[in-house]
């Protein structure tokens, strides 16, 4: 059994109306499911709406490695940390994909003592708000092929259908597809294929929402196909909203849980960074400065395509104002920026900790252009050296002009990250933020993404495919120009190429191909060889991971 789990198992969870009351939430404001979770009752959260807000506090990271970075523990050792020393806070969190669960991540719900429970609950399955956002995208998709199917009044042309399919796991052997063989019965043949639920427009509008009949007005406006006059028939169309809304009703509430130290955490929605906007849901996130003094989110991966889509999208979509940022990094993955191979990352390596820091100088470089104070937050292991921990220390001051802060809460829990809570603190009280996006909505789309990827990625230009450029232009003469871009992008590098580590400039940003995200109010712009559909690794979690003789899971750590 590893630590991970056996520390979550070995913790005694409150009964969740007790993790409520914490958070000011009467009993009868819950919908539980089960003993520890529950969700929250819609004319509740909207009882909430004349309050004062908390301050909004991001959580973000270098580029991912496979030494680990440890973000989620990060966030919800940081909440526990700011509940420690008095500031009532709640923890705002995506829900895990069944994708990387199941391929190479494995479970997403913090390590040590900094864990959301229950963990295997909501590793797997959790409420099944995955699954309603699966069935509503493929109910859309059924209903497109049937309208063909019984005579195509709209005029649909068959070989623009844009809507394609989902489903919550990694199957390469899904991302391009013929369906409808088997003779006329069966509809008509055509190419289609599958993303992973997590890049659905469906689960970008969930995640902008405001409230369900925001919803609903969302989805009638996602873009399914086009006629060969090229005009754009979409969901409303269709008359496939009403439908959708009612398979979303339940899932659209967020759920309450808490971390082992009893902390309340929303847990809702869970776009994934690289291929959607990567953060949790507007109503969790309104939800939870509403309820806490403080609230700590996170976005995924990188601060290149989380905080960056966290700032550019969500927070200019939803009017949010973050008060302070942190940037999570590791010696472990500083060094590896540096060149180390990940079999001598143990090994005190000054040097390569010197070159590969970088990374770390670009990303609060990158979060502080939006206007935010930031802290940085240094994830200790076991093998980090003293030496190590100064020199990072002394570079963040000296050259990046911020405060890196050790933190041990995976090994201590909330007394580990306290000293990160009071810095946090201090720079939300500093009235310093002045946050505000990268562009303007009414920049040209080439132009935004050109500004993401000239001062986020410090690329020197952009490589925009002759049809993308078409379908920009496209997208700008139906009148979408003024919204703000998506960018699908590897999560392991600045660059379009997973493998140039630490801070490269001045290559070139390849766009092979744009969607439009009518509903969901944002552009997607595919880089490289991005894949909407992940596929699993040469050894899937999966293959780890059992029911032991206890009936217990074992292996989703």
């Amino acid at each position: 059994m590893s630590h991970d789990l056996a520390v979550a198992r070995a913790a005694t969870m409150k009964p969740i109306a007790a993790v409520a009351e914490t958070a000011g939430i009467p009993a009868d404001a819950l919908e539980p499911h089960g003993k520890h979770i529950a969700k929250l009752d819609a004319d509740y959260l909207a009882s909430l709406k004349d309050r004062p807000d908390g301050r909004l506090i991001l959580v973000t990271a270098i580029n991912p490695t496979p030494a680990g970075e440890g973000k989620t523990t990060t966030t919800i050792g940081l909440g526990d940390g700011l509940n420690r020393i008095g500031k009532r806070t709640v923890i705002a969190l995506r829900e895990p994909s069944l994708g990387p669960v199941f391929g190479t991540k494995g479970g997403a719900t913090g390590g040590g003592k900094a864990q959301v429970l229950p963990m295997e609950a909501i590793n797997l399955h959790f409420t099944g708000d995955f699954h309603a956002i699966t069935a509503a995208h493929n109910l859309l998709a059924a209903l497109v092929d049937n309208h063909v199917y019984w005579g195509n009044s709209l005029g649909i042309d068959t070989r623009k259908i844009v809507w394609r399919r989902v489903m919550d796991m990694n199957d390469r052997a899904l991302r391009a597809i013929t369906n409808g063989l088997g003779g006329g019965g069966n509809g008509f043949a055509r190419e289609d294929g599958f993303d992973i639920t997590v890049a659905s427009e469906v689960m970008a509008c969930f995640c902008l929402a405001r409230d369900l009949d925001d919803l609903e007005e969302r989805l009638s406006r996602i873009v399914v196909a086009y006629t060969r006059a090229k005009k754009p028939i979409t969901a409303g169309d269709l008359n496939a909203a009403g439908a959708m809304a009612v398979l979303l009703k339940d899932a659209i509430r967020p759920n309450l849980v808490q971390t082992i130290e009893g902390s309340p955490a929303l847990i809702h929605g869970g776009p994934f960074a690289n291929i959607a906007h990567g953060c949790n849901s507007v109503i969790a996130t309104r939800a939870a400065m509403k309820l806490g003094d403080y609230v700590v989110t996170e976005a995924g991966f990188g601060a290149d395509l989380g905080a960056e889509k966290f700032f550019d999208i969500k927070c200019r979509k939803a009017g949010l104002k973050p008060d302070a940022a942190v940037v999570v990094a590791t010696v472990r993955a500083l060094k590896m920026n540096g060149g180390v191979a990940k079999i001598d990352l143990a090994r005190e390596n000054l040097d390569a900790l010197r070159a590969g820091i970088v990374n770390l100088g670009r990303h609060v470089e990158n979060v502080r252009a939006f206007g935010l104070p930031v802290v940085v937050a240094i994830n200790h292991f076991t093998t980090d050296t003293a030496a190590e921990h100064q020199l990072i220390a002394d570079i963040c001051r000296d050259e990046f002009g911020v405060e890196a802060v050790q933190c041990s809460h995976w090994a201590d829990g909330a007394a580990g990250a306290e000293e990160l809570a009071r810095k946090v603190v201090e720079l939300c009280e500093g009235g310093t933020a002045h946050f505000q996006p990268i562009y303007p909505d009414h920049m040209p789309l080439a132009g935004k993404i050109l500004t993401i990827a000239t001062r986020i990625y410090r690329a020197a230009e952009i490589a925009i495919a002759p049809k993308a450029a078409a379908d920009l232009a496209a997208f700008e003469a139906a009148g979408f120009g003024d919204l703000p871009v998506c960018m699908a992008k590897t999560q392991y590098s600045f660059s379009a190429d997973p493998t140039l580590l630490g801070a490269p400039s001045g290559h070139i940003v390849p766009v092979r191909e744009v969607r439009l995200a009518a509903g969901a109010g944002f552009v997607v712009a595919i880089c490289g060889e991005i894949m909407t559909m992940p596929g699993l690794p040469k050894l899937p979690a999966a293959e780890g991971i059992h029911l032991n003789d206890q009936g217990q899971i074992e292996g989703l750590f």
